[in-house]
């Protein structure tokens, strides 16, 4: 019996190293042809790694195009979003765990069943409202609709989470006197952190690699963010593909870092989620 444990855990260590490596393949290239002159990139059979390795190929990409100020875009958009999303999603995930309401358990079958409704089907329609309220080419589209309620996921997430709170805590503090936003902000709120942060994770990431909104809303370069400058190494004829490579790497690094940190909280946030319904 300790023969076979020992077997089946070993075959699941080579799976999962296998597994790993695989999934791991596209960043190994990503940073090896961020490392390369364009011709090296074209060689074939292709080289496993450069023979010398161009770190200037990064300070070119930086340069050539406005990194700073897709950078700052990026971040003018992010920090409003994340700040909105932990708010109203965590404030109406409170409502549905705790608070009585009519219709509450029908409100709750419709946010959820906008899950479902691909983003296709609110594109154009979504557009043609800011289009009507002259907010294109402005950053008002990518940040006001997270103001109101975080997001489907978020509100699930986050009721969820509120359900593994012992009802005790929220009746002292009633007896105590306190009302439902008291409760919120000083009982509540401090005890989903792990839940909060891997929504903040999703959000950093969501804003941090979107490319589709962006693209849809923002018409000129002095508004582009950091996906959509990425773009601008793409000419009419012609692509710098190693600094595509080294621009598309420095914008890996932040997720990756982000991602790594917050692992942790990360997988506590998930396995907790759905411990009651």
């Amino acid at each position: 019996m300790i023969k076979r444990k020992a077997i089946h855990s070993s075959l699941t260590l080579v799976v999962l190293i296998i597994g790993a490596l695989i999934a791991s393949l596209p960043l190994y290239w990503l940073i090896r042809s961020s490392l390369m002159t364009l011709g090296e990139i074209f060689i074939f059979p292709p080289l496993l790694w450069p023979e010398v390795m161009r770190w200037s190929n990064y300070l070119d990409a930086v340069t050539v195009v406005n990194f700073p100020l897709y950078f700052k875009n990026t971040m003018t958009i992010m920090i409003p979003v994340l700040f909105g999303t932990l708010l109203t999603s965590s404030m109406v995930g409170y409502g549905f765990a705790r608070l009585r309401f009519p219709l509450k358990r029908l409100w709750f079958t419709l946010i959820l069943s906008s899950l479902m409704l691909p983003y296709a089907v609110s594109m154009l329609p979504t557009f043609l409202l800011w289009a009507q309220l002259g907010a294109i080419n402005t950053f008002y589209p990518l940040i006001v609709p997270i103001w109101f309620g975080g997001g489907a996921f978020n509100i699930f997430l986050l009721r969820q989470f509120f359900l593994t709170i012992p009802r005790e805590l929220e009746d002292a503090a009633i007896i105590d006197g306190a009302s439902y936003f008291q409760i919120y902000a000083r009982i509540m709120a401090p005890l989903i952190k792990p839940a909060l942060i891997v929504v903040g994770l999703f959000t950093f990431l969501n804003v941090w690699n979107d490319f589709l909104n962006p693209l849809i809303y923002l018409n000129e370069e002095k508004k582009y963010t950091l996906a959509l400058g990425l773009m601008q190494f793409q000419g009419t004829y012609s692509t710098d593909w190693n600094l595509l490579m080294a621009g598309a790497t420095i914008v890996v690094i932040p997720p990756v870092i982000v991602f790594i940190f917050g692992q942790k909280y990360f997988i506590e946030g998930v396995t907790m989620t759905g411990l009651k319904l």
